[in-house]
């Protein structure tokens, strides 16, 4: 079904982010999940503890116009990172997961979230591309359109919780082209963080691409 299909593509790009801090558990927890045609079955164990990177993320600077996207949106807010990816997951598979189905929409593109801040606690906005807008939004649910905005993207590869590294590196990049951030950066997880047998892949091979719009 369609939903299983939105849900199992979200929850992957969700679960690079849940899993980084879903740490300090001492019993295993696992998430099920699977890339069929129509259902979904695929297992993934998620490790107890933090591994620390051994190092550096790869981060590949690219100049470029945003491209042009139709946006299914929810707002929402964590009072530490440890439930950003429980938050992500829950938006992105369930509720604007809901309003797709129930609209008969199709999604266009990875999942995506705009943050106001990078520090506790956590205000954002996350999305989904979508091919139209549907008839009647639900309370709570908006659009945002996207494109043909000039914007500067991180193409990041590393361990999620590296992705500062990515932000630092596109605040040099604004400075030193003398450039202003206009409005809030936002990710698309543009990679699974796992493969069709449900083992973990090298995060340093997982693409997230970290996003400022700028003038």
């Amino acid at each position: 079904m369609l939903y299983n299909k939105i849900y199992l593509k979200l929850f992957l790009a969700t679960l690079l982010l849940s899993m980084v801090n879903a740490c300090n558990n001492s019993n295993d927890k696992k998430q099920t999940s699977d890339i069929k045609k129509d259902t979904v079955e695929k297992k993934a164990a998620i490790p107890e503890k933090r591994i620390t990177p051994t190092k550096a993320p790869v981060i590949n600077i690219t100049d470029t116009v945003s491209i042009k996207q139709l946006v299914l949106c929810m707002k929402d807010s964590a009072a530490n990172s440890e439930r950003i990816g429980i938050k992500l997951a829950a938006i992105y598979g369930v509720k604007l997961g809901a309003v797709i189905k129930k609209n008969k929409l199709k999604v266009t593109g990875a999942p995506m979230a705009w943050y106001k801040s990078q520090k506790a606690p956590f205000f954002f906005e996350a999305g989904l591309p979508v091919d139209k807008k549907p008839a009647k939004l639900p309370k709570g649910v908006t659009i945002k359109q996207t494109g043909s905005d000039s914007v500067v993207v991180a193409h990041f590869y590393g361990p999620y919780d590296l992705t500062p590294q990515g932000y630092t590196a596109l605040e040099d990049w604004i400075k030193d082209h003398k450039k202003k951030i206009i409005q809030a950066p936002y990710e698309v997880y543009v990679g699974d963080p796992m493969d069709k047998n449900g083992k973990l892949i090298d995060p340093y091979k997982v693409q997230t691409d970290i996003i400022f719009t700028w003038k």
